[in-house]
């Protein structure tokens, strides 16, 4: 092993080696149980980010643990067409290039897009390697391939032919910018600070007015009625009669729907179908007309009679002030709101009418509720599952046609002569009804989700029947995002039980979001981000990944910055450091392998393995519940505390002043822990344990190819086990003592150590209490009456150990120093509680600077404890 931990020496060169030998296909075997994952592929439109990289380290880590323990198991990997937001991208590259997409044609234009879907897929798939992701590589699949696009139409065809796909005008998100209707989770909602119109609506055959406030006075224009709440007693005697519409000048009933929120502005509000999804809704109840009056493109259509041509936003300007001169406009308030804006170009969506392909949802979300309610699908968070069942049994149908070039072109044909409708696996050649030539295919392309939601059953060869399908469906777990659970989740659910009848996974891990240090989502603007292939080139594979886990509860949103980062990477040095202390040690001496029977055990080895065997259980369990966040913590403070600190600190009695055979029975215990530290850690960490375990003696085969570790009863010694704790603890308490007199570690002292119980395993354990308390001697005494010397002493329940004070410190000179500190002590805590007792700071300090200030206080009164207890000890020399 090199002396120095420096990932970037071998991380490539293992992951070169790995491929060599196709370690990762998973080769059918029926003998052996499958578990599979497959990947969420990443959109194709940039690199990876950091939420991949989080969301591609559980994916991984829980695949290596299964592989372990004996598992088939099945990575598969693959990119999404992503078709809209990839096509702005392609779009933006050929206007940098001073060209139009509709100068080049569409045919051209594909050309493009699959050259950005080669360049990136080719950067994300190398992206993906340098975290070290074990994918079967041989299986990956891209949702606009060829098998893939076969799924498309045989999912298409079927839905159709059972009726569940229609065309029909339905309100939507339409893009201005785009020019193209949109999915709900391709509409961001952004903080908008407006206003509120309140325009006045004169009641028909009287002197009086209703006053309606809205947010979008230039949708007033297709307004066909006025709504007010059935029990909201101020216009339930209106109900039926008729306003005029400013401006236009045509009568509009008012009517009484449930919907309506009587707290909101007067309690009336316009309805406007064809530009609001509710009004929309409303619309359909009482049979009302849909007038569009926004073109396409954001301009005002002839529905709009004079303000035709206009931007919407100027109209809203113009129709304003005409308002204003007419007497119709009561009032302008200030009104913050959040405003729907395109996840692309970040335009403000425009809800309009427009003709579309449908998916009918209601019987399809029957089943897929079914089963989740049943647990034959399992969330993980459970609280998970009612943000799905909600969004379910409350679902509407699926708008699937974009009108884009990009991604799988809606596989329906029309011909000119006879208007036969063609929908077909396969592009018709001539009309199936007629036989003339003349046929065209619609222009829309479908919903990227389309695809997506068959991608469990899909990247396994369905529609047709493969030895894949048969043997790795239904697949065990699906890894994503709390924030895709209705658009990706749901879809992919009611997709399987539709085509192939089967749930498409068991188990839906969620997890959070990847915030940055100070708590805040990471964002261009904010430029807060982290890029994980940077923090791979300064830090390693397993630094991005055991940082981006550790502590992280399951389903919850965690904080990284580099300072973690920084942290982890020293926590795999230290590792770096342990294994070269081993191995340099195993090295140096005449070793021999010999198995744990064969070893006189001490009560220091029977302690670290019992602490092993219990790590071995609970990490375990925590990997099958997919808890990694712990399971980094757990072996965290394995490693750090209890084998380096501890163990390898005990273990340098044997090997500085042990016999050989001595010698040779700690490495061979410092070896066994050793390895099985490496295999726990290596589903996360699968670099450094692979580099570190192949420099072992006996060791040349791949960590990848070993069996994870399990518990062994016969590892439990809980007798020396209990004794070992009270040594480390009287060995904590003289450390401590020693560092309230402010001792330095190279002024030794002899140490009289009296036992109170386990008699054997203090005296065995001298030696360690003296190396670990920095005894200058330590002697073993059984009646504490001969101490004739002036002392002070640490005490449990098991040792006393008693310590000379004479010489050791210059008593008057450290009274002094320490009064000194307490008065400098007392001056801050006082400073402290002042802060704290003045409730303006409490109240209006941000809770981050008030909880630390309340630390801060904590910690100076337990150092004023400890000061105190110091100067009584030298007061008793």
């Amino acid at each position: 092993m090199e002396k120095t931990f420096n990932p970037q020496n071998f991380e490539k060169k293992i992951y070169k080696n790995w491929l060599e030998k196709n370690y990762f296909y998973a080769k059918i075997n029926k003998t052996k149980q499958p578990f599979t994952i497959i990947m969420p592929p990443p959109n194709i439109t940039s690199n990876l980010h950091i939420g991949h990289a989080y969301g591609m380290t559980l994916m991984d880590s829980i695949t290596r643990f299964k592989r372990m323990q004996g598992f088939v198991s099945l990575l598969l990997p693959g990119c999404d067409h992503a078709a809209l937001a990839t096509e702005v991208k392609v779009i933006a590259r050929l206007k940098s290039q001073g060209i139009e997409k509709e100068d080049i044609g569409r045919t051209e234009f594909l050309k493009k897009m699959y050259e950005w879907y080669e360049e990136f897929g080719n950067i994300i798939t190398e992206q993906m390697k340098l975290l070290g992701l074990s994918c079967d590589w041989s299986r990956y699949a891209f949702t606009l391939d060829e098998p893939r696009s076969k799924a498309v139409r045989a999912a298409f065809v079927k839905l159709y032919n059972k009726g569940l796909i229609y065309k029909g005008k339905r309100i939507t998100n339409w893009c201005i910018e785009c020019k193209t209707a949109l999915s709900d989770i391709e509409v961001e909602y952004e903080e908008n600070n407006g206003n509120l119109y309140y325009i006045k609506y004169k009641i028909e055959n009287s002197d009086k007015y209703l006053t309606v406030a809205t947010t979008r006075p230039e949708t007033l224009l297709g307004d066909v009625a006025l709504a007010v709440n059935p029990k909201d007693k101020r216009y339930k005697h209106l109900v039926g009669q008729n306003v005029i519409l400013p401006v236009v000048n045509k009568l509009i009933p008012i009517v009484a729907d449930s919907y309506v929120d009587s707290k909101f502005g007067t309690g009336v509000v316009k309805i406007t179908p064809a530009h609001d999804p509710n009004d929309f809704e409303v619309g359909i109840r009482h049979n009302l007309e849909q007038i569009n009056v926004i073109d396409d493109d954001g301009t005002m259509n002839q529905n709009a009679l004079q303000y035709a041509g206009l931007d919407r936003q100027d109209c809203r300007k113009q129709l304003i002030s005409d308002l204003e001169k007419s007497n119709l406009l009561e009032k302008v308030e200030k009104y913050k709101n959040s405003v729907g804006c395109c996840q692309r170009c970040h335009q403000v969506v425009e809800p309009k009418i427009s003709t579309q392909w449908y998916v009918k949802m209601k019987d399809l979300a029957i089943e897929a509720v079914e089963v989740v309610k049943t647990k034959k699908i399992k969330f993980i968070p459970q609280k998970f599952e009612k943000i799905y069942l909600h969004w379910m049994q409350n679902i509407k149908d699926w708008c699937i046609s974009r009108q884009i070039w990009s991604g799988h072109r809606i596989p329906v044909f029309y011909c000119k002569d006879c208007d036969e409708v063609i929908v077909s696996e396969t592009d018709p050649t001539q009309c199936t009804k007629c036989g003339s030539k003349n046929i065209y295919q619609d222009e829309d392309s479908l919903d990227t989700w389309f695809s997506s939601a068959l991608w469990p059953f899909s990247t396994l060869g369905w529609p047709e029947i493969t030895e894949d399908f048969k043997y790795f469906f239904p697949t065990n777990l699906m890894i994503t995002a709390y924030d895709i659970i209705f658009f990706w989740i749901a879809r992919m659910i009611f997709s399987s039980l539709e085509y192939t009848s089967e749930i498409p996974f068991e188990n839906v891990l969620i997890h959070g979001l990847i915030r940055d240090s100070q708590g805040r989502k990471m964002s261009k603007s904010l430029g807060n981000g982290i890029d994980p292939v940077e923090i791979i080139n300064n830090y390693g594979a397993d630094s991005l990944r055991f940082a981006s886990c550790h502590g992280v509860g399951v389903g919850q949103d965690s904080r990284l910055g580099e300072e973690k980062i920084k942290s982890i990477s020293a926590f795999l040095n230290k590792i770096w450091n342990a294994s070269r202390y081993v191995l340099d040690n195993t090295e140096k001496i005449k070793f021999t392998k010999l198995n744990l029977d064969e070893i006189n055990l001490t009560s220091s080895d029977k302690w670290i393995l019992s602490e092993l065997n219990k790590t071995i259980k609970n990490v375990t369990k925590l990997y099958e519940k997919y808890d990694l966040g712990v399971v980094c913590m757990e072996m965290y403070e394995f490693v750090w505390t209890k084998f380096c600190d501890w163990y390898i600190e005990e273990s340098k009695v044997k090997l500085y002043e042990g016999n050989p055979a001595e010698k040779n029975e700690v490495v061979n215990v410092l070896l066994f822990v050793l390895e099985n530290i490496l295999k726990l850690l290596h589903p996360i960490v699968p670099f450094i344990t692979e580099e570190i375990y192949l420099s072992m003696p006996n060791h040349n085969n791949s960590i990848m190819l070993e069996s994870f570790p399990t518990y062994n009863k016969k590892l439990d010694f809980p007798a020396d086990h209990k004794a070992m704790l009270a040594i480390m603890d009287i060995i904590k308490k003289v450390r401590n003592l020693r560092a309230d007199m402010n001792i330095p570690d190279n002024k030794k002292t002899d140490l009289y150590v009296l036992p109170l119980a386990n008699i054997k395993q203090i005296a065995n354990n001298l030696f360690v209490i003296k190396k670990l308390a920095h005894g200058k001697n330590a002697f073993l005494i059984n009646d504490e009456s001969k101490i004739d010397f002036k002392n002070t002493f640490t005490i449990n329940e098991v040792v006393k150990v008693i310590i000379p004070n004479d010489h050791l410190i210059d008593k008057e000179k450290e009274i002094s120093r320490l009064e000194n500190e307490l008065r400098k002590i007392n001056a801050d805590i006082e400073k402290s509680e002042t802060l704290l007792n003045n409730s303006g700071f409490v109240s209006k300090a941000p809770a981050q600077r008030v909880n630390a200030e309340r630390e801060l206080l904590a910690k100076l009164t337990n150092r004023l404890d400890n000061i105190s207890n110091s100067l009584k000890l030298l007061g008793e020399v």
